[in-house]
């Protein structure tokens, strides 16, 4: 996990319907940088949906919400219109920014040990500084979490 009070790493991807979207894109608002590990499983779902649920109270202390997973735009699309997500998905196949972020690991799934994306969250000031990072966060309760450190 990236430290407290660095720079957070650039970055350039597309987004669900294939707009380029840049880290500074975003100087002058905070930015909750999201990242899951899969388009329509539960916890993913459950996490992007509090997202969604909670998106105007984000919006209204000036923040926009990300979410950044190894998914392909077109599965970013359909996660999306699914659910009626009214934030950005952006799509890292290659799992350059993945890396970048350090939220690649090993963990635990149904027993067995695997390498794959830890959910992890970062509040990114208006400067592009790091302010807060959580890792291995409850998919549920990490939208709610997030609004409170705002």
């Amino acid at each position: 996990m990236l430290q407290i009070g660095t720079i957070a790493p650039s970055f350039s991807l597309p987004d669900q319907n294939g707009t380029m979207h840049s880290l500074s894109d975003y100087l002058g608002q905070k930015v909750v940088l999201y990242f899951y590990p899969k388009d329509m499983t539960s916890g993913c779902t459950k996490q992007a949906c509090s997202f969604a649920e909670l998106y105007p109270q984000f919006r209204e202390k000036g923040a926009v919400v990300i979410g950044i997973s190894k998914d392909t735009v077109a599965s970013h699309k359909k996660f999306e219109e699914k659910y009626g997500l009214p934030f950005t998905l952006l799509s890292d196949p290659e799992k350059e920014v993945l890396q970048a972020y350090d939220v690649l690991g090993e963990k635990m799934m149904y027993g067995k040990k695997t390498t794959g994306v830890i959910r992890t969250t970062y509040l990114i000031d208006e400067k592009g500084v790091i302010t807060k990072a959580f890792g291995k966060v409850k998919a549920q309760e990490n939208p709610s979490q997030m609004l409170d450190v705002l």
